[in-house]
């Protein structure tokens, strides 16, 4: 794949999964009658859509703002455990394949972001340890 075709698809992925989390995320801190139903439905206490929604809110701004890679790495981490989460709540209540399924979309479009991201949204390589390096080139018999 091309620099430019990464970079796109890093971009739609990434503009997609931050969209989706912060309207997400607005929509839970909003605790419209709807969001409250749909807690209550998942067996959870009205209070979590208040934490879920600043959660989201927070991880797709770290998304998206430049720098800071181990904060997105662990965007990453949170955006994934509520995904897969929300999937797993949705079938143990008995809900259709759609309502499991759509997280599972996200998971997939998260996963693309994440391996898709530039140089500039990663961690650097952390340089061999002077023990490792010691491991790796034992000392000449003498």
């Amino acid at each position: 794949m091309n620099d430019k075709a990464r970079t796109i698809g890093y971009w739609v992925a990434t503009g997609l999964l931050g969209f989706a989390f912060a309207a997400g995320g607005l929509g839970d801190l909003s605790r419209s009658p709807q969001v409250m139903e749909g807690m209550a439905h998942l067996g959870y206490p009205a209070y979590f859509a208040t934490i879920l929604g600043a959660w989201k809110v927070l991880g797709a701004v770290a998304l998206l703002v430049p720098r800071f890679p181990r904060l997105k790495e662990w965007a990453y981490a949170g955006i994934i455990f509520d995904l897969t989460g929300a999937a797993a709540s949705h079938a143990a209540s008995g809900d259709p394949a759609g309502k499991v399924i759509t997280p599972l979309v996200l998971v997939a479009i998260a996963a693309a972001s994440w391996a898709l991201r530039p140089a500039s949204r990663k961690l650097p390589s952390e340089p061999k340890r002077e023990t490792e390096a010691r491991i790796a080139k034992p000392a000449l018999a003498t």
